[in-house]
């Protein structure tokens, strides 16, 4: 884990931080889950990881740090859930408070405007079909994912 440990809600400053790409984690923070999501090394594809339960700071950053060392991930975007103005809420200052634990990781932190990611998820599994107890499952990851697209996107695309 050699990178800076910069935090940033710019794309451009990110991009700069990883000048050779690399895999990235998307996280989905809740109030009593995780939800991760995974994207290759050229920031083409996200998928859905697990759903972590979220407990104290060190159960989770333990248990992060576990899923980047087994996908040698090299950088983390955390969904930043923004008021519909833009504003900051409690939600994100949360959210903004968690990058900052952790950055003791030493990886780029991209926080990344959420805004949508979990009602789009939710459409997306009712397009497959899901039941809702199989969408309560995977919602969160699902959230991830699509938080992870929307910064990949805008990585690689120069949309920034």
């Amino acid at each position: 884990m050699e990178a800076a440990a910069l935090i940033t809600s710019s794309a451009l400053d990110y991009r700069d931080a990883l000048p050779d790409g690399g895999a990235l984690i998307g996280l989905d923070l809740g109030t009593q889950t995780i939800g991760t999501a995974f994207c290759d090394g050229g920031w083409r594809i996200a998928s859905p990881g697990k759903t972590l339960k979220r407990g104290k700071f060190g159960a989770d950053k333990a248990a992060l740090e576990a899923l980047i060392r087994e996908r040698s991930v090299r950088g983390i975007v955390i969904g930043l859930p923004l008021n519909m103005d833009g504003s900051s809420g409690p939600r994100a200052q949360s959210s903004n408070a968690y990058a900052r634990n952790l950055s003791v990781l030493g990886l780029p932190i991209l926080l990344w405007d959420e805004r949508w990611s979990t009602a789009g998820a939710e459409r997306d599994l009712i397009a497959q079909d899901m039941s809702r107890a199989r969408r309560a499952e995977r919602i969160d990851s699902a959230a991830a994912a699509i938080i992870l697209q929307g910064a990949i996107d805008a990585l690689a695309g120069g949309i920034l």
